[in-house]
């Protein structure tokens, strides 16, 4: 079965309606779901280019002054994108980068050589360990430590009894190979304060960090705060064409700054990527946690929806959402899940289940999708989504 990338760029496998192989009617099937109006959610990697760069002409003028110089190699509008994070994480400074995978290693680099360890404690599911190919030790030399592989956080007993020594704790937040789980509060507070008795630096992938607010009931300055550095993503939640940002104390940024030239990062013009970051940080970060709470609404009327049609056995995950993306699991193959959201796009218009189906192995024939909730699918009440539910469940067949 051949793979295609979701919205944020990660490899799954069996686009909707790929049939297989990914070709012919099946490309018409990712085409029509992709097309589709009646969204939850309306990723840029579902728009069209004009759509794309008809967006960014719009809102670049209000996001910043464009009478002004274009950013060289870092500064103007890049530099902004910089100050603007690091204000609202409530770090000293601030650094942008291309890409988060490259973010990270360079910072957690950065911490190794300070430390003097290049052990990373993390999660077993946790992105560098799942989507970066294997990334931190053959690019980076660094020597990452799983502390469990549980589909949960991992617990301060769990750092605290890990058998070799780590010079940094890098958590996840939310874990999303898991269903986008967080810890509770304390729980987080107790992690990071058990690495730090281990006398290691805390570090947060914090990709969707901004949208963690809800679950934690605490503004995002006070959770960033609990980690010496933070990286965060421009795109995810934000709605940016592409980048990343590390936080955290200005000579460790300034260091991570040398190492993003040797990583290739230093590049001449940025501007549309911090153009459209700026315009997120306007537009989507104060939206964050109205997605959140239509995404509980949401994931309780499609589990209602599963119910209603009769299905023995499916799963939302987690049953509460902690941010605006969840899980749900099927006991069907790829290929029947994936042809029933094509045609449901194709025959009413609708795509409940937008993003790819795919197969995570065990148990065998369960299949898995994830659901985001912005502002496409705000308007969707409880009533229509559990109907197009069940409208989705009687296209598979059985």
């Amino acid at each position: 079965m051949s793979g295609t990338s979701t919205s944020d760029g990660h490899h799954r496998r069996g686009a909707a309606g790929t049939g297989g192989d990914g070709s012919g009617a099946g490309d018409c099937g990712q085409r029509a779901v992709r097309e589709v109006k009646r969204v939850l959610a309306r990723p840029s990697a579902t728009m069209s280019l004009r759509e794309c760069l008809g967006l960014l002409a719009e809102q670049a003028p209000r996001a910043h002054d464009l009478l002004g110089p274009t950013d060289t190699y870092g500064d103007g509008v890049v530099a902004e994108v910089e100050r603007r994070v690091a204000a609202l994480l409530g770090k000293e400074d601030a650094a942008f980068f291309p890409t988060g995978t490259m973010a990270q290693q360079v910072v957690l680099r950065c911490w190794a050589e300070r430390t003097g360890n290049r052990h990373v404690a993390l999660h077993a599911l946790s992105h560098p360990e799942v989507f970066e190919a294997d990334a931190f030790r053959r690019v980076s030399g660094l020597s990452p430590l799983r502390i469990t592989g549980a589909p949960r956080q991992p617990t301060a007993e769990e750092v605290r009894n890990l058998p070799e020594p780590f010079g940094t704790l890098m958590l996840e937040l939310p874990l999303r190979d898991a269903g986008y789980l967080l810890p509770a509060w304390d729980e987080l507070v107790e992690v990071t304060r058990a690495a730090r008795e281990r006398d290691a630096i805390v570090h947060f992938d914090g990709a969707r960090l901004f949208e963690c607010t809800t679950h934690f009931g605490r503004p995002v300055e006070e959770i960033a705060a609990l980690a010496d550095t933070v990286y965060v993503s421009l795109y995810k939640s934000l709605g940016g064409l592409s980048g990343a940002v590390v936080a955290g104390p200005h000579p460790l940024v300034e260091e991570t700054r040398i190492w993003r030239h040797r990583y290739g990062g230093r590049i001449f013009h940025q501007f549309p990527v911090a153009l459209s970051a700026l315009a997120g940080l306007d537009r989507e970060l104060p939206r964050l946690p109205e997605y959140v709470a239509h995404a509980r609404t949401v994931a309780r009327a499609i589990a209602q929806g599963f119910a209603d049609a009769g299905l023995g056995w499916s799963r939302v995950q987690p049953e509460v959402p902690h941010i605006h993306q969840f899980q749900v699991w099927l006991p069907f193959a790829v290929d029947r899940l994936n042809d029933a959201a094509a045609r449901q796009a194709e025959e009413s218009g609708v795509a409940v289940f937008q993003m790819p189906w795919w197969e995570p192995g065990l148990p065998p024939g369960i299949s898995l999708t994830e659901v985001t909730v912005s502002a496409a699918g705000l308007d969707w009440d409880s009533a229509e989504v559990r109907d197009a539910v069940v409208d989705f469940v009687r296209r598979i067949g059985r």
